[in-house]
């Protein structure tokens, strides 16, 4: 939400990749002395594909100067689809540098053709595009090189500077393979000067293609195999074909670098506009959580997101006497406007850096890099208590004792320096998606029903769901909802559309009440069937990996929890006890909780609740060959009621009181969606 990393990758293998650098025009000259191309590769005569890389080189430099960037390509083109290789660019930052082009050539038949002699680069320029929320101050160079034809080798070198302004002398990064690279020839490499040789780590999977020397490390592939992700692996397990490189001697030190950033970036001006608006909150609200929670509203509020990288603003906070004067900042510099207001309310906070990519699974195994984070957000210390404050939500994300994001590792920034600090895996209190649903039969079969649906969505569905519904006045929410609901063929008639946030348990929740048709199956003689909404389980996949795959990496499952309800209320023409309904079950399989509880109960009702839980995110290979066993039992069936007016039915198997979904608010912070959750309701 705020930071732009420097990762370099030979997985953009195309000439359009996007890379850094600085000065508003691209220069020509020489490679540099530090580049050793490699060798063309043969094309084999029966080359499958669009292209074919004879060579690929991608080569980081560091030197005093900072840190540089080589990419050079030479590429046969062998389908029509791969001319677009011709439309060639680069991406840079002018705070960091000049690019500069060494070659940009087409070789025909024993001819060599200079483009740059026949075509020029357009420079663009995309600060003014706030509608993306982004002024990055980035400038690109494109050209698209004339007389293209297949059969073509077209080659493309130049440099740029890669380092972050803000740590010029610092040297930081990554060099990565893709799983599926083009085929052909490819070389990363990193070298250095005297004196500026980093820190390095190789995963596993690149020690047999990699050569060591004095000031570089070289890695070669011809063909580079694809490589399949490990299957239902922890996220930090598929951290492959990647060499990382820094200069930091630990965590503790990037929090020492970054904290005076953000110290300096929150100081106020004896005159300060935020003073008063500080001033305003403490006159307002007695005690210091409610004053948190109105400076968070403030700046959430008030101050617009747009991500801010000119001049070096990649990893440097705006200040946020800037950031309230043109009410607009990213993370970095809605951070430091928080931060100054919680000091100016005598509060104690500090800035933590986390990834909200999902990417640090396993980040305390890595070398310590600024690379690996992509965002920043306040802690405050309230009451004995830290509170998490992101000023980049909306603003029905209060100030909360776990961050609303689940982040597994972060690291706060202070003067003396912080380690790495583990948040631990999210624990899912309430379901993140629930469907809630009454039909009203009571008229009889064949009648239409009266129907009841809400779904609730919490965590990042629900959010992005409230940010689409509070957009839209709620009058043409109703008619568009009420459109779609009708047209999807479900519904006869819809009364009434019902749209709320519900800050207390994050919850979105929608309800629509109305009329429709009821899907009875009629089975003759006056019996009838009716499977209901919600209540089947696929059975879950086997948990196996193909040969080679390392049997002692855990099998991960992502963090889930649902619930569905029904209830049904029968027919008044009808006996109670000649109703039934078919399994119940409560089962684990593969760390997953597993629950259908069905009740028939004497308010002439049938309440069925179905929950499903991700308890243990991560099994051994040895429960899940246990499981595996297991499949062939599992119960898929959806959940029936069935009527037969000849028979009388009796309540079955593991029976639990299942609560109405009229009886409790099943919205609420206390749901019995799942055996260790149920409550006593007589």
């Amino acid at each position: 939400m705020g930071f732009r990393k420097y990762a370099v990758t030979a997985a953009a293998l195309a000439f359009g990749s996007s890379l850094s650098a600085t000065n508003d025009e691209v220069t020509f000259g020489p490679a540099p002395d530090w580049v050793v191309e490699s060798e063309p590769m043969a094309v084999p005569d029966d080359q499958a594909g669009l292209i074919f890389l004879r060579r690929n080189d991608l080569i980081v430099h560091l030197s005093d100067d900072g840190q540089h960037l080589y990419q050079g390509q030479l590429v046969r083109i062998l389908r029509s689809q791969g001319l677009q290789v011709g439309n060639v660019g680069i991406v840079w930052n002018p705070a960091a540098g000049t690019p500069k082009i060494h070659e940009l050539k087409v070789h025909r038949d024993g001819e060599v053709i200079d483009i740059l002699s026949k075509a020029e680069f357009e420079i663009l320029r995309r600060e003014d595009q706030l509608e993306t929320a982004v002024l990055d101050g980035m400038l690109t160079a494109v050209l698209r090189v004339p007389d293209l034809r297949v059969g073509d080798d077209l080659e493309f070198n130049f440099t740029v500077p890669s380092h972050d302004p803000t740590f010029k002398d610092r040297n930081f990064g990554v060099l990565m393979l893709n799983q599926a690279p083009p085929s052909g020839r490819l070389k990363l490499a990193l070298n250095w000067t005297d004196g500026q040789q980093p820190k390095t780590a190789l995963t596993e999977d690149l020690i047999p293609n990699a050569s060591k020397g004095a000031h570089e490390i070289t890695l070669k592939f011809d063909n580079a195999e694809t490589l399949s992700p490990l299957k239902d692996a922890p996220p930090r397990y598929n951290w492959m074909r990647i060499l990382q490189y820094s200069d930091f001697e630990s965590w503790g030190e990037i929090s020492r670098q970054f904290s005076p950033l953000f110290e300096r970036a929150s100081e106020l001006a004896a005159n300060s506009s935020v003073k008063t608006e500080a001033a305003r909150i403490a006159k307002q609200h007695p005690t210091q959580l409610e004053r948190a929670q109105a400076a968070l509203k403030l700046v959430q509020q008030e101050v617009r997101y747009i991500y801010v990288g000119l001049n070096g603003g990649n990893l440097s906070p705006a200040s946020a006497e800037e950031t309230w004067e043109r009410r607009y900042g990213d993370c970095k510099g809605k951070t430091a406007l928080l931060l100054a207001l919680l000091r100016e309310l005598g509060i104690q906070a500090e800035a933590v850096l986390a990834n909200n990519a999902g990417n640090d699974d396993g980040l305390d195994t890595r070398l310590p890099s600024p690379g690996m984070f992509d965002h920043v957000l306040v802690r405050a210390s309230i009451g004995g208590k830290n509170f998490w404050l992101d000023g980049t939500l909306p603003e029905i994300v209060g100030a909360r004792e776990a961050p609303f994001l689940p982040y597994r590792w972060v690291l706060p920034l202070s003067e003396k320096g912080e380690k790495l600090a583990a948040v631990g895996a999210p624990s899912l209190e309430l379901p993140q998606e629930m469907g809630i649903t009454e039909i009203d039969v009571r008229a009889g079969f064949n009648e239409p029903a009266k129907r009841k649906q809400t779904t609730v969505k919490r965590g990042v569905m629900g959010l992005a769901e409230y940010m689409q519904f509070s957009a839209i006045a709620p009058e043409q929410l109703h008619t568009a909802l009420r459109d779609a609901y009708i047209s999807g063929g479900y519904w006869y008639e819809v009364e009434d559309v019902e749209y709320r946030y519900d800050r207390k348990t994050m919850a979105s929740i929608l309800s629509v009440t109305g009329t429709g048709p009821v899907d009875w199956d009629d089975e003759g003689d006056g019996r009838f069937d009716l499977s209901l909404p919600g209540g089947g389980f696929s059975p879950p996949s086997r948990r196996q990996r193909p040969a080679g795959q390392h049997e002692r990496i855990p099998f991960y499952s992502e963090p889930e929890y649902s619930c569905h309800v029904t209830t049904v209320l029968l027919p008044e023409d009808t006996d109670l006890e000649n109703w039934g309904y078919n399994s119940t079950f409560d089962t684990m399989m593969f760390g997953r909780a597993y629950y259908r509880m069905i009740q028939k109960a004497e308010d002439r009702t049938i309440r069925m609740v179905r929950g499903s839980k991700v308890i243990d995110v991560e099994i051994d290979a040895e429960r899940a060959k246990r499981d595996n066993e297991r499949i062939a039992d599992f119960d898929n069936s959806m959940a029936w009621i069935k009527y037969n007016p000849m028979r009388e039915f009796e309540p079955w198997g593991n029976i639990k009181p299942v609560p109405a979904t009229f009886e409790i608010d099943w919205t609420g912070p206390n749901v019995p969606c799942l055996p260790k959750d149920l409550i006593d309701i007589d």
